[in-house]
């Protein structure tokens, strides 16, 4: 049975991890504040983006650039997956690795060779104990601050791979930011840039309006300028939702891990007090013991 001091010396460990819990859950609910300012400003700029290129894209067919052009055999993809540089946010880097390694298998197992570009210590790491191919891996971006620069720097070099026939596809593996609560691992692809397809609905009038950009110069010259930037904006903003993903991730974890610090210590207080009672009571009975001896 442990002793009073051990007990206490326990009580005090767990007290100095709950200091340390609590201000990590302070720091990253600071840093979600501004990752989700950034994020939400952002969202609606890549969307628009990225539906109106489409639009153009399908107009256009896959002929009308070469980033749009689809290969008739894929033999080589490379994987964009996005981790922090960090531990302690529970099981978010685990849930994108399982993403990227099911997509990677499942490419796998088609006869594709899979490589990697990594964002984060922590796929890049990954990427390395299982022998995939890390390509490129850019450290110090999720999970701080970064410019529109890293998106454009890792977009040139996917582009270039894919335009010199390196890769054939390209996806980014990401976390989509739902809520504090709830991030969402999401595959998708980035080149060659996918058309929008209009949703198939039974009635004709809840179909997806798609309108007919007028455009100026032709669709092909547009598309042959801005496609690239599509590419860059849709890395930007699966970084965005990455660390806004984490950041949310590891004040769930440290709010978990403090409420655990206050049931530890509720626990061994218990434990204490129950063996300073018991030392009292074996106390007691010794006094009295020696005081019925005496008499007698």
């Amino acid at each position: 049975m442990a002793t009073l001091k051990d007990v206490k010396t326990k009580i005090g460990a767990v007290k100095k991890t709950k200091q340390i819990t609590k201000a990590m859950n302070m720091v990253a609910a600071s840093k979600l504040r501004g990752a989700q300012t950034s994020m939400i400003g952002f969202r609606p700029y890549a969307g628009k983006f990225a539906e109106v290129l489409g639009s153009l894209a399908e107009r256009g067919g896959s002929g009308a650039a070469p980033l749009l052009a689809i290969r008739e055999k894929i033999s080589k993809i490379n994987i964009v997956l996005c981790t922090s540089d960090r531990g302690l946010c529970g099981g978010f880097n685990a849930n994108l690795i399982t993403k990227a390694e099911s997509f990677a298998k499942e490419k796998a197992a088609s006869g594709i060779k899979v490589s990697f570009t990594s964002f984060g210590k922590k796929g890049r790491d990954w990427g390395r104990k299982n022998n995939f191919e890390i390509e490129s891996d850019y450290i110090g971006v999720v999970g701080g601050k970064f410019g529109f620069n890293v998106s454009v720097n890792a977009g040139r070099k996917l582009i270039d791979g894919f335009i010199n026939g390196e890769y054939d596809e390209v996806y980014v593996v990401y976390s989509e930011f739902i809520s504090s609560a709830r991030q969402i691992p999401v595959v998708k692809q980035l080149l060659p840039i996918p058309p929008i397809e209009a949703m198939e609905k039974s009635d004709e009038a809840a179909k997806q309006y798609l309108p007919e950009h007028i455009c100026e110069p032709s669709p092909a010259e547009l598309l042959n300028e801005m496609l690239p930037k599509n590419v860059y904006v849709q890395i930007y903003s699966a970084l965005l939702e990455t660390s806004t993903s984490e950041h949310a991730a590891r004040m769930a974890a440290m709010n978990n891990a403090t409420k655990a610090c206050n049931d530890i210590i509720e626990s061994l207080t218990l434990a204490y007090n129950k063996a300073r009672q018991a030392s009292i009571t074996a106390d007691l009975m010794d006094i009295v013991g020696g005081a019925e001896a005496l008499k007698g």
